[in-house]
């Protein structure tokens, strides 16, 4: 059955807008970080994938980091072992350690990789672990009271930070025609595995690799002014503004830390995009007016 007049121009006028993000946007980079609802629910599942290999269709290279706490959280609930939070880091020790390389090495990662390519793409999954494409060492939590002297040092176990990333692990896997799909595990100097958070992997990444987009799919609908209203067209000084005034704040902080971080880095964009909506990442990339936030290091 055929379109009629008015679905035939709504149609038409839907693919025509995108025609100049295309062009502009053909041969770059844009650096995903796949995580929050759009992880567990099986409708968004299925348009995430289709997005991602509608950018590599149409010359743009897709590089996927994703997380899956919850997922985590459910395995060590199955496995009995405690999950314990310091500063909203999960503390991991070897037993925890092992759950998390399972599920973020062996099933998140593998399911992305086969949801990219039922969609029809070539996607590569890979650990951070892989060739030592991420290099990372412990990372240091301290904590300090008003009757300490001086901070006090915790341990949380194998969580760590990025210390650098081989981007000729990724360049040769976007070259080769595929989709890289990281799961955010970190190599140190002695071998050992460290966990780390998905959105700092995501923005060291996209830095490394001067990516033209940073992308960090969440749970709400972008940056939200103190009247619930989405923000958006943000440079830095702005950003900093609304973090002095109180903004943001909360589970805020990291996320706007990491866009940020990577555009004072030369990343052209920062996108803080709602991963509750269905095709969320081509409506960001493909339309004026997105659903999400974007940040730039333009005044």
């Amino acid at each position: 059955m055929s379109l009629n007049r008015e679905e035939a121009e709504t149609t038409a006028k839907v693919i025509s807008r995108a025609l100049p993000y295309i062009q502009r946007f053909a041969g770059k980079t844009v650096v995903i970080k796949y995580g929050g609802n759009a992880m567990v629910d099986d409708r968004l599942k299925q348009s995430f994938a289709r997005d991602i290999v509608l950018m590599k269709a149409v010359g743009i290279n897709p590089v996927v980091v994703h997380g899956g706490g919850p997922q985590i959280g459910e395995m060590l609930e199955r496995l009995s072992i405690e999950s314990k939070f310091v500063n909203g880091m999960r503390v991991t020790d070897s037993k925890t350690m092992d759950a998390v390389e399972m599920v973020l090495g062996a099933t998140i990662n593998k399911e992305i990789v086969n949801l990219i390519s039922r969609a029809g793409g070539r996607a590569f999954g890979v650990t951070g672990k892989d060739g030592r494409l991420i290099k990372a060492k412990k990372l240091v939590v301290t904590q300090q009271t008003p009757e300490m002297s001086a901070p006090e040092i915790i341990d949380i176990g194998q969580v760590g930070e990025v210390e650098s990333v081989d981007k000729t692990v990724i360049d040769m896997l976007i070259k080769s025609d595929y989709i890289p799909v990281i799961a955010p595990i970190g190599v140190g100097s002695d071998g050992a595995s460290y966990n780390i958070n998905a959105d700092l992997v995501a923005g060291k990444v996209a830095s490394v690799l001067e990516a033209e987009k940073l992308m960090l799919l969440t749970n709400v609908a972008g940056l939200q002014d103190k009247q619930g209203e989405v923000l958006t067209g943000l440079d830095v000084k702005r950003v900093d503004e609304l973090v002095a005034d109180g903004t943001i704040y909360g589970g805020m902080l990291p996320k706007i830390q990491c866009a940020l971080d990577a555009v004072n880095a030369g990343v052209a964009a920062s996108h803080i995009i709602d991963g509750r909506v269905d095709h969320a990442v081509m409506l960001e990339l493909f339309t004026d007016e997105g659903v999400g936030t974007l940040i730039t290091n333009k005044q």
